[in-house]
């Protein structure tokens, strides 16, 4: 499929000054451009399937693959039909997306063209930007059925990953796996999470953040997303020394913006269980990943001296 017939389609500008790869997708499903024509910038994330999926663990079953084609219709979703989080939590703007046989994607604004960069090492005030982006996105979706996306949402979610279950050794992880699984899903507060919250998916501009992929986008508890984005900026010393700052910058967001006393009690305790949670699943994926450190491990032992 040519780029010009894809800005055809849709009526934006032909006449293409510069067409750049930003990335191939996870495992061979296509590529994510950056376009600039005479009038816009515009991001195309490409979809197509693979003829050989490719993927760097080896998890290629035909599961899995559903799993990553949902998730590009989940994403799309998103995007063309959630819009209340606009005012407080910052994403990139919807355009257009297509849906065909052999490929498909989603048109959307270039958050360069506007300032906003990649970062790999945030300053406090940024940790704080984007954990602050994380509550106004759960308060805004507090109590929201999720229409279209993940009737649970993060990619590890226990029933989407059943090879890497199977694949975990027995131990506290596996044997409480499902009762941790329904903590989370049964708490009375639920919420719209990122999903996929990590540093990567985050942009910055100044006094701004804003946050894309929402492939994993569904139902649940906002402490979730926290600890994975937590997963993703701090070692396990910088984990330790910045838990309380940070659980503290998120409930005070939440408290501010309106949310109940039962709420927040609700998911402070929550938080070691999205840890064990997120830990089961890199068990099973990747038994030897780098986060599986001393403060996750804490947190799981946390979630068992509470069960036991």
């Amino acid at each position: 499929m040519q780029i010009e017939q894809i800005l055809e389609r849709h009526k934006f500008n032909t006449e293409i000054l510069k067409e750049e790869i930003i990335q191939e997708l996870w495992s061979g499903y296509g590529k994510l451009l950056r376009v600039r024509t005479v009038s816009e910038d515009l991001i195309i994330k490409l979809i197509s399937s693979p003829n050989e999926i490719n993927h760097p663990k080896g998890f290629a079953s035909s599961f899995a693959h559903e799993r990553k084609m949902k998730s590009y219709q989940v994403e799309m979703n998103f995007y063309s039909r959630y819009h209340a989080h606009l005012a407080f939590a910052h994403t990139p703007k919807y355009l257009a997306h297509y849906q065909g046989e052999e490929y498909q994607y989603i048109i959307l604004s270039d958050l360069k063209k506007i300032g906003f960069k990649v970062k790999e090492i945030l300053s406090p005030i940024e940790v704080q930007h984007c954990i602050e982006w994380l509550a106004n996105f759960h308060y805004t979706y507090l109590n929201h059925t999720p229409h279209g996306l993940w009737d649970i949402g993060s990619y590890w979610h226990l029933d989407t990953r059943p090879d890497e279950y199977q694949k975990m050794p027995n131990g506290p992880l596996k044997e409480y796996a499902k009762l941790v699984d329904n903590k989370l899903n049964q708490c009375e507060h639920q919420t719209i999470v990122h999903g996929d919250a990590k540093l990567a998916n985050f942009l910055f501009k100044t006094s701004e953040v804003s946050a894309l992929d929402f492939q994993y986008t569904g139902g649940g508890v906002g402490v979730k997303d926290l600890a994975y984005f937590l997963s993703s900026i701090y070692n396990e010393d910088e984990l330790q020394r910045n838990e309380k700052k940070c659980l503290e910058i998120y409930f005070s967001k939440l408290k501010d913006l309106g949310a109940s006393t039962e709420l927040i009690q609700a998911w402070q305790e929550l938080y070691p269980y999205a840890w064990f949670d997120f830990y089961r699943f890199l068990a099973g994926w990747s038994p030897g990943h780098y986060k599986i450190n001393a403060y996750i491990k804490l947190q799981m032992q946390k979630v068992l001296d509470a069960i036991k």
